[in-house]
C-alpha cells in the first residue's frame, strides 16, 4: 500500500468514512465530553457513547464495538486512560483496530510523552480544534487499515498469520517501519521466540532510543532466564522515565522472580506513590507485602483497595477477604470483624458471599480462642462449599479463599479437609511458586512444616507420573492412547501443563487421523479453560496455534479469541 502524497489526499479518501464510525468519549467532566461530542458531530461522526470513570467504560466496550475511543488521560478511580486501555486490550475487550487517543493538558503531556507508544495511537494537547482532531484521526485510521489484516489475526489469536502478515508488511515502503517492528518484536516475545525478539528490538535501539523497545528487550532477556539483565534494564527505565508505571510492574515481576520479595515490594511501593488510587497496584502491593510478611504495609495497601472497589461494580469478594486475612495476621480482631460485617451487608443474598464470611468467621474465632464457634462456621462453610462445587460456582471465587477455607480446618483440627484441599490446589497450581509458598505457609503456621512437605512432594510425584503415562505413549506411536491417558490426567488434574498437553494431543491426533468434532469439541474445551488460567502463557498459545492450524487444514471455523476466553470462563464458573 502507498502512502498518499498530501495530506489533502489522504483526508479526501478517508474523512467520507468518519460518519460510519462509532465513538466512545471518556472522561469524568460532563462538559468535556459534550465538547468532543460537538465536534465529533461536525466531522458526521453521530453515534457516540459516554464513560466517566472505568466501571462505565468495562459495560461500554462489553456492550458496543468501537471505532474510535477518546480518552482523558486522568480518570475518575485512580487509573490513567493509558492503563485502562492496555488493561482492555490484555483482557481482549478493545479490537486492534480501534483508533485509540489519549487527551491530556501541556504538563501532562510532557510527563506521559516519552512513552506515548506504549498504548495509545496519538495525543491530544488540549486545547486543540476541530481540524485538529478530524486531521489525527484520519491519519491514525488510515494507519490501521494498513496493519488491518495482521491486527485481525492478533484479535483472533492467530499469532503465526499475524507475524506472516508482519514479515510481508516489513517489506513495503510505508513509513511505517518501526511499528511494524514494534509488533513484531511483540509477537516474537508473546510466541515465546525471546531471541528473535531480543534481535528486532536490539536494531530498533540502534536506530532510536525508545521505551517501549527497551521494554521489549527487557521482556526477551526475561524470556531467556537472563533476570539480571532484564532486572537492570528495568530499572533504568524506571530511573529514565518515572512516569512510565508499566516499567516498574515489570521490575518488580523480574525481582519477585529472582527471590527478591524486599525489593519487588519497594519497587511497588513507588509506582503505588506515583498512582496511589490505583486499585489494581494497591492490590499487587498488598500481596507481594504479605508474602514478604510486612503485613502493616499489607493492611494499608488492601484497605485502599476496598476503600476505592467497595460500592463500585469493580469490587470483588477477594478485596474484604484479603484485608480481613491481614487483620487477623496483625491480631487485629476488632477491626477484621468490621471487614467481615460490611462483605456480609454488601454481598447480602449472594451464596459466595455468605461462604467467604462464613470462613473468615471460623478464622477469626480461633483467633478468639473460641473452638466451638470456630468449628460451627467451619461446617457451614463446608458444606456450602461443596454445594458451590456441585454448581460448577467455585470459579467465581479466587483460590485465596480455598486457602483461608484450608487454613480455617487446620485451626480446628480437621486435618483431613485440610489436606483434600490444599492437595487439590497443589496439584492445579504445581508451578505457581507464590500458590506453592502460601501452602507451606499454612502448614509452618500450624506448626505441620513435615506433613505439608510430605504431600507436596506426593502430589508433585503423582503428576509426574501422570504426565509420563502420557508422553510415553506417544513416543511409542500409540498416539490414540496418549491422547485418552493425557484426557484423563486433564480431568483429573486440570492444571496447565495437563489442559495444554491434552489440547496439543487431541489437535494432534486429528490432524493425523482427520476431522473428528466431538473430539475437537473435548480439545477446544481444553484450551478454553487452559485460556481461562493464562491466556498470555507461551505453551497456550503454542496449543492454540496448533488448534487453528488443524482447523484451517480441515475448513472449520475457527472461535475468536475473545469468544473463546469468555467460554472458557463460564466453564470454570
Amino acid at each position: 500500500m502507498k502512502l498518499p502524497e498530501t495530506t489533502a489526499e489522504l483526508l479526501h479518501k478517508l474523512s467520507k468514512e468518519l460518519p460510519s464510525k462509532r465513538a466512545l468519549l471518556i472522561d469524568r467532566y460532563p462538559n468535556a465530553r459534550s465538547s468532543l461530542r460537538i465536534m465529533l458531530a461536525s466531522m458526521g461522526v453521530t453515534a457516540v457513547h459516554n464513560a466517566g470513570n472505568s466501571a462505565e467504560v468495562l459495560r461500554q466496550v462489553r456492550a458496543h464495538s468501537f471505532d474510535i475511543i477518546l480518552s482523558a488521560y486522568l480518570l475518575e478511580d485512580g487509573r490513567d486512560g493509558q492503563q485502562l486501555l492496555e488493561e482492555l486490550r490484555q483482557q481482549h475487550l478493545l479490537r486492534r483496530n480501534t483508533v485509540v487517543f489519549i487527551i491530556t493538558g501541556e504538563r501532562g503531556y510532557h510527563n506521559v510523552v516519552s512513552i506515548a507508544e506504549l498504548a495509545p495511537d496519538d495525543y491530544l494537547i488540549k486545547p486543540f480544534s476541530t481540524e485538529e482532531l478530524h486531521a489525527r484521526l484520519v491519519r491514525a485510521i488510515y494507519r490501521k487499515r494498513f496493519f488491518a489484516q495482521a491486527y485481525d489475526h492478533l484479535d483472533n489469536g492467530a499469532l503465526a498469520l499475524a507475524l506472516a502478515t508482519c514479515e510481508r508488511l516489513l517489506g513495503q515502503d510505508s513509513g511505517f517501519l518501526f511499528d511494524a517492528l514494534r509488533l513484531k518484536g511483540e509477537i516474537l516475545n508473546t510466541l515465546g521466540r525471546h531471541a528473535e525478539a531480543q534481535v528486532v528490538y536490539q536494531e530498533v535501539l540502534a536506530q532510536r532510543v525508545v521505551p517501549w523497545a527497551r521494554m521489549g528487550l527487557a521482556t526477551a532477556w526475561r524470556g531467556q532466564q537472563q533476570l539480571a539483565e532484564a532486572e537492570a534494564l528495568g530499572q533504568a527505565l524506571v530511573d529514565d522515565f518515572p512516569e512510565f508505571t508499566a516499567a516498574y510492574d515489570f521490575l518488580a515481576e523480574v525481582r519477585e522472580e529472582m527471590g527478591k520479595l524486599a525489593e519487588a515490594q519497594e519497587v511497588l511501593l513507588r509506582a503505588a506513590a506515583i498512582s496511589p488510587n490505583n486499585a489494581s497496584r494497591q492490590r499487587m502491593v498488598g500481596d507481594v507485602a504479605a508474602r514478604n510478611n510486612d503485613l502493616l504495609t499489607a493492611e494499608r495497601a488492601y484497605g485502599k483497595v476496598l476503600e476505592r472497589r467497595r460500592g463500585s461494580s469493580l469490587r470483588n469478594i477477594d478485596d474484604y477477604t484479603n484485608l480481613s486475612r491481614v487483620m487477623l495476621d496483625r491480631g487485629h480482631i476488632a477491626g477484621a470483624k468490621q471487614v467481615t460485617d460490611a462483605l456480609r451487608r454488601d454481598w447480602r443474598g449472594k451464596r459466595e458471599g455468605e461462604f467467604a464470611v462464613l470462613v473468615m468467621e471460623s478464622l477469626r474465632a480461633s483467633k478468639e480462642e473460641e473452638p466451638v464457634k470456630a468449628r460451627e462456621a467451619l461446617e457451614k462453610a463446608l458444606v456450602l462449599h461443596e454445594a458451590l462445587q456441585s454448581e460448577g460456582r467455585m470459579g467465581r471465587l479466587s483460590q485465596k479463599l480455598t486457602l483461608d477455607l484450608a487454613q480455617a480446618c487446620l485451626a480446628t483440627g480437621n486435618e483431613a479437609s485440610a489436606r483434600d484441599l490444599l492437595r487439590k490446589l497443589a496439584a492445579e497450581n504445581h508451578e505457581d511458586r507464590a500458590m506453592i509458598a502460601n501452602i507451606q505457609g499454612i502448614y509452618a503456621r500450624a506448626g505441620k512444616d513435615t506433613d505439608g512437605q510430605a504431600m507436596l512432594a506426593e502430589v508433585g510425584r503423582e503428576i509426574v507420573e501422570l504426565n509420563n503415562r502420557g508422553v510415553l505413549a506417544a513416543r511409542s506411536g500409540d498416539v490414540e492412547g496418549s491422547v485418552r491417558l493425557l484426557m484423563a490426567a486433564a480431568e483429573r488434574v486440570p492444571n496447565l501443563q495437563f489442559l495444554v498437553n491434552a489440547t496439543k494431543a487431541i489437535f494432534t491426533l486429528l490432524e493425523i487421523k482427520g476431522w473428528d468434532p466431538i473430539l475437537a469439541k473435548r480439545g477446544l474445551h481444553f484450551l478454553q479453560l487452559a485460556q481461562a488460567r493464562d491466556m498470555r502463557n507461551a505453551r497456550v498459545i503454542s496449543a492454540r496455534e496448533l488448534y487453528q492450524r488443524v482447523a484451517r487444514k480441515y475448513g472449520i471455523a475457527i472461535i475468536p479469541l475473545a469468544t473463546a476466553k469468555r467460554l472458557g470462563e463460564k466453564t470454570e464458573t
